[in-house]
């Protein structure tokens, strides 16, 4: 007898949702790794942050996230892409059609946990998934942000000009301004999460912890996601570290969106690496001075005194200066 009852998809049954700048790339990286889990091939979809509105995006954020994937979704998919806006239902299922017999299936969108709505939509679709959440002390993620900012040409002034501008602007929004301030408000994003989803099927951890000790870090994601915590993952290598551009022409260059793109996709991957070693440093880096950690200190003690409450720990040394 043939049977025609068509097999049902393999989707996701965990999400980890954030924070930006918390050491999410080089976790998606390890989960690679691992042979019982199968990642999403576009690392950030921002599929269920739907009260962010992509037609509102800054002109250089908006060329890098508004994608045609139609191509894309036809390949293998092999050669994965770091973020897109992944709008439609059926172009993000079909991001797991090469699902097989993994028993963790996900993906990290760092917007998930900025968002007023990715919770719910999460838990609406899939209710029984599982949701990791990483933080980083607010002050050294918007200082990280900030770096990032500097290398991809988003930002040329120094970190208190471009906070307090940031802090000016209007309107706000993900993919609208930086948001170096409102991203590190953790205490609301994570109370969302939790007053949805049940404490068995969630998991948050703190930066400070991953960055002293990552294997420890994910070998307990590994063991909550139900897979082999024991696998050889060699967790010293890492990924999406800082650097700036060597001089104010690569800074510049940097700002040409246009001209960016063309050389990502006429040059090989083995020249890109050396262009970066070439015009990019990760010496000298500026640091944040102390008037500005406390700056930033003021502005997020009590949401960080709240946090703790919420997770039941001592979170002062992070606003302690």
């Amino acid at each position: 007898m043939i049977n025609t009852t068509k097999e049902r998809q393999k989707l996701p049954n965990f999400f980890v949702v954030g924070a930006a700048k918390s050491g999410t790339t080089s976790l998606y990286e390890y989960m690679k790794m691992h042979p019982q889990i199968y990642m999403a091939p576009i690392k950030e979809t921002h599929h269920f942050s739907t009260d962010i509105d992509n037609s509102k995006f800054r002109p250089n954020y908006a060329r890098s996230l508004n994608k045609d994937l139609s191509k894309f979704l036809e390949t293998d998919m092999q050669e994965g892409i770091f973020h897109a806006f992944v709008k439609e239902r059926d172009q993000y299922d079909k991001l797991f059609k090469n699902v097989k017999d993994e028993k963790a299936i996900g993906e990290i969108t760092n917007s998930y946990l900025y968002s007023q709505e990715a919770a719910r939509n999460i838990f609406t679709r899939f209710p029984d998934a599982k949701v990791i959440m990483m933080l980083r002390n607010p002050i050294d993620r918007a200082f990280s942000h900030y770096l990032m900012d500097l290398r991809i040409g988003y930002e040329t002034n120094d970190f208190m000009t471009a906070l307090k501008k940031d802090m000016a602007r209007d309107p706000k929004g993900w993919g609208i301004s930086n948001l170096y301030v409102e991203i590190g408000m953790y205490a609301e994003q994570v109370k969302r999460f939790i007053e949805i989803f049940p404490e068995r099927q969630r998991r948050i951890y703190l930066f400070d912890d991953f960055k002293k000790d990552a294997g420890a870090v994910v070998k307990d994601m590994f063991t909550f996601l139900g897979v082999d915590p024991n696998v050889d993952i060699d967790y010293s290598q890492k990924f999406n570290p800082s650097f700036i551009p060597k001089n104010k022409l690569i800074g510049k260059l940097n700002t040409q969106k246009k001209i960016k793109d063309w050389l990502k996709g006429v040059l090989p991957k083995s020249v890109k690496s050396k262009f970066k070693k070439t015009f990019y440093t990760d010496k000298d880096l500026p640091k944040i001075t102390p008037a500005e950690r406390k700056f930033l200190a003021d502005i997020f003690r009590n949401d960080v005194m709240k946090l703790g409450k919420l997770l039941n720990r001592d979170l002062s040394k992070w606003v302690d200066v």
